[in-house]
């Protein structure tokens, strides 16, 4: 009789040795995870900026300024003059140009959600493709 507490069909069936079937290999060291990567993306278009964009310039998509409150790191509605920093005044139109010394460019990071292939940009052609005889 075997030393286990309870004989039920199931109860820790997976230390059984099962002849004929080799153990599976226990996983080693941690899951891998998703790249990541910093961009910075126009708060009007959503458009990714490329690197060492000239602050002091417009969005290449829809020419929002750059150098603007809304754009800025600090920029926080919450705040005291919607700025984590510790601004003299408030500046009105937080779309438009300022020459602000705590400005710095909004960067996040986000997840690289790429796959191997690159998605169609056609959808009609996607479409075809799935149908298509190999």
């Amino acid at each position: 009789m075997e030393d286990r507490r309870y004989g039920q069909r199931g109860y820790r069936e997976h230390e059984k040795e099962r002849p004929g079937k080799p153990k599976e290999p226990s996983r080693s060291g941690p899951p891998a995870m998703p790249q990541t990567r910093t961009v910075s993306r126009c708060v009007d278009c959503g458009t990714p900026l490329p690197p060492l964009t000239d602050p002091l310039g417009q969005c290449p998509k829809c020419r929002a300024e750059l150098h603007s409150c809304r754009q800025c790191a600090h920029f926080d509605p919450g705040q005291h003059f919607e700025c984590t920093q510790p601004v003299p005044e408030r500046i009105a139109n937080k779309g438009a140009r300022n020459v602000c010394t705590f400005f710095s460019l909004h960067v996040t990071v986000e997840r690289e959600t790429a796959s191997g292939s690159a998605r169609p940009e056609d959808p009609r052609r996607a479409f075809d493709n799935l149908f298509k005889k190999k």
